[in-house]
């Protein structure tokens, strides 16, 4: 595999057209990549990057403009952004440049992700008019609603810094040191081959009641014992 590192790593490009934007195609492709990668034993973790100078910029309105499908478009989205919790293994967002509408929602649903500083990071849907039914959701679940709300509700991306500030991004950083300091994080995460056990119930008791989840843990853990 061309993408494949000597520790593991697969990087996985959105390529799409003009700031890589997601088409139905698009979206499909990267789902077949990351059910690919997860399933191969050679591959410890997933580097998740875009083509180019952009790293996403979200969907591709003048497609839908020229006669396609909204719903399948919003439905493609949702399914890719459904994919990531259930990875086994780690995903990180290498943010090579602006990463809106979607491309922000993709940036909160991988496990890490570090950004070049001179990055925008998040939703404007609503400067044009339009509210991120889909896209918000992985901003809501990752930051919280008070600090989703300051970027969904405002259609104001966040600058690089900022998305730091409120645990958008795990580091920021410049064009020579991005993939190497996002691989860090990611060599981290596979020690002992942890995450293939834990990442998974990771996310299931992320989105649990408090009690709950203690309750799902406590049977988890027993489970190993069995």
């Amino acid at each position: 595999m061309d993408n494949l590192d000597e520790s593991g790593i697969l990087t996985i490009f959105i390529d799409g057209p003009e700031r890589n934007l997601l088409n139905p195609g698009v979206m499909r492709g990267l789902l077949a990549e990351l059910k690919a990668a997860d399933v191969n034993p050679e591959v410890k973790a997933i580097l998740l990057t875009g083509k180019g100078a952009a790293f996403c910029g979200g969907l591709d309105l003048a497609a839908i403009r020229a006669g396609g499908d909204p719903v399948e478009f919003a439905a493609c989205l949702a399914e890719l952004l459904k994919e990531f919790p259930r990875l086994r293994k780690p995903v990180a967002a290498a943010v090579n440049g602006d990463a809106v509408a979607s491309g922000g929602s993709i940036v909160a649903a991988v496990d890490y992700a570090v950004s070049l500083d001179s990055a925008k990071i998040g939703s404007y849907e609503v400067s044009v008019g339009v509210w991120p039914m889909v896209a918000q959701v992985p901003l809501i679940h990752r930051i919280g609603a008070r600090a989703a709300m300051e970027n969904v509700g405002s259609g104001n991306p966040l600058t690089a810094d900022r998305a730091f500030e409120i645990g958008l991004v795990n580091a920021v950083t410049d064009s020579a040191n991005l993939i190497s300091i996002t691989k860090s994080w990611l060599n981290d995460a596979t020690r002992a081959g942890a995450a293939a056990h834990g990442r998974v119930s990771y996310y299931e008791l992320a989105a649990m009641s408090y009690d709950e989840a203690l309750d799902a843990a406590l049977e988890k853990f027993a489970a190993q014992f069995r």
